[in-house]
């Protein structure tokens, strides 16, 4: 079936501008999703902070069981899309729950207040705010995995518009992103939470409706490896596939428990993480041969130096967006920009600057200069600590006021994201040419698990900004300055020094990596 699809894809009436027209289906339905995700995701430690009353120090625990899960869970879901259901299905389960999450999103309850210096919160907003958090982490979990994996196999394997392909795709996630903090984001913090968080909501039915609409554009290519099994009975009468739906929505309510207590994240990703690396080192050192054992022990260093420039690249929708709001003076011509949507600045920076990036590693391989995978890595960690040094002279030379001049965050967005551009193309890469071919499944589920614990130090760091105060009192500017001060100036000297370690071994990662580049 599948490679009937993939013939049919050769035809001239299933293509669009050079592309096959399911690469415009997934651009479109990613789009929204990332639309509706980044809307949710810049409003989320604001909204905890300032409607529900939540100290920072709280809001940032629910921000980094949310950051860990919603990162971990497409693990899972891509495993089953592979294994079972299939991709188109899997995406239309994940896209259902999206929906319901970021409508429950947007059901905020009675706003907190305080009384007799008490804060009285409405407990039923709250549950039906977690249980929202809940949905949106498996639905991300069933579809953010399975939609890039539809564009790869729309391609044949050495088709040479399959890199183009990927590029036009990854442009709808940054579409998405930089619509969303523009909109949904001014709109929450604007007229209301519930019209920023309903906006993202239908961004996500517009993502589900066009990839529901356009699911004849994959030409089989998305559907079960094995559909007779599939709907073989597993329990009773029910479905294997049925069982999967009915299993996921069990999960669920433990999730929804799960993001409401934070050590309980924190112990499955450190029990899951130490099962991950002992097991891979097994591996290395029982199954493989010197060269495949060399490759991989570099593809774990890379891997593990991934969690500290994410935990920093992270702090944008916690600690940087409390910064903006707390201590910049946001007005610009005459208008006030909101706090989050300062987070526009990294897809905007990304579709100005990743063409000359991609240029730029080209002219230096042809000058024979390019920086080998390690020293890429390296870099991207040391500009994100020195966009904290952006926000630290910042504080150091306020205005009358208190307040740091918006250009500051503006370089430690521009550093973050030249940052972004040193590393994360090549981490991909890096997993699918340093792996054993047997095990790349588990090292691209490493990956991921990198990326979770990355979120879940974020905002553990984040904490460090939390300023102890009075139930519903203002936050005082200089006091705001000190602690982020403090904090960014710290970051800096933790990424210099990964950083230049990472360079001072590079030489030795490069040998063992034994060509591959």
């Amino acid at each position: 079936m599948q490679q009937g699809g993939l013939e049919n894809l050769t035809k001239p009436d299933y293509h669009l501008f050079g592309h096959p027209k399911g690469l415009y289906v997934c651009f479109l339905t990613e789009m929204w999703e990332r639309f509706s995700f980044y809307g949710m995701k810049f409003l989320l430690v604001l909204y905890l902070t300032k409607y529900h009353l939540f100290s920072d120090e709280q809001g940032f625990s629910i921000l980094g069981s949310y950051t860990a899960m919603v990162y971990a869970m497409p693990v899972i879901g891509g495993l089953l899309a592979d294994r079972y259901l299939g991709m188109r299905k899997a995406v239309l389960f994940g896209g259902t729950l999206l929906v319901f999450g970021h409508f429950g999103m947007a059901w905020e309850g009675h706003a907190a207040s305080v009384v007799n210096g008490q804060i009285m919160q409405d407990q039923q907003a709250l549950q039906v705010f977690y249980f929202s958090l809940a949905l949106i982490i498996m639905g991300v979990g069933f579809l953010k995995p399975n939609i890039s994996t539809i564009v790869g196999r729309l391609y044949a394997e050495n088709d040479p518009r399959r890199d183009s392909g990927f590029t036009i795709f990854y442009m709808g996630i940054n579409i998405g992103a930089f619509l969303a903090t523009i909109f949904c984001v001014w709109l929450g913090e604007t007229y209301g939470w519930k019209y920023g968080f309903g906006l993202a909501g239908i961004g996500m039915i517009v993502g589900l409706m066009t990839f529901m609409r356009g699911q004849k554009h994959l030409h089989g290519l998305a559907e079960p490896t094995n559909p007779e099994r599939l709907r073989e009975p597993l329990i009773g009468k029910l479905s294997r596939e049925m069982v999967i739906y009915f299993g996921a929505i069990a999960g669920l309510f433990v999730v929804w428990q799960m993001v409401q207590v934070h050590q309980v994240v924190h112990g499955a990703l450190a029990v899951t993480s130490i099962a991950v690396l002992a097991g891979l080192l097994f591996f290395l050192f029982v199954h493989c041969d010197k060269v495949a054992r060399e490759r991989m022990l570099v593809l774990i260093v890379l891997t593990m130096s991934t969690v500290v420039f994410w935990a920093l690249f992270e702090q944008s929708s916690g600690s940087m967006t409390l910064y903006a709001d707390r201590v910049v003076d946001r007005q610009l011509f005459g208008f006030e920009v909101t706090a989050g949507q300062f987070g526009a600045l990294n897809p905007l920076f990304i579709f100005l600057l990743a063409p000359i990036f991609a240029w730029l590693w080209t002219f230096l391989n042809k000058k024979g200069l390019e920086p080998s995978m390690p020293v890429k890595f390296a870099l991207g960690i040391v500009q994100a600590g020195l966009g904290f040094v952006a926000l630290v002279v910042g504080a150091s030379m306020p205005d009358q006021a208190g307040k740091v001049a918006m250009i500051w965050l503006v370089l430690a967005y521009l550093l973050h994201t030249t940052g972004e551009l040193c590393l994360s193309p090549v981490g991909l890469s890096a997993v699918t040419k340093l792996s054993v071919s047997s095990v790349v499944g588990v090292m691209m589920g490493a990956w991921f698990l990198a990326s979770a614990y990355a979120g879940y130090v974020a905002a553990w760091i984040g904490k460090f900004t939390a300023i102890k105060q009075a139930p519903g009192a203002e936050v005082a500017v200089s006091e705001a300055l000190t602690a982020y001060s403090d904090l960014y100036g710290t970051l800096f000297y933790v990424a210099l020094a990964v950083g230049v370690l990472l360079l001072l071994i590079s030489p030795i990662l490069k040998r063992g990596m034994h060509g591959v580049r």
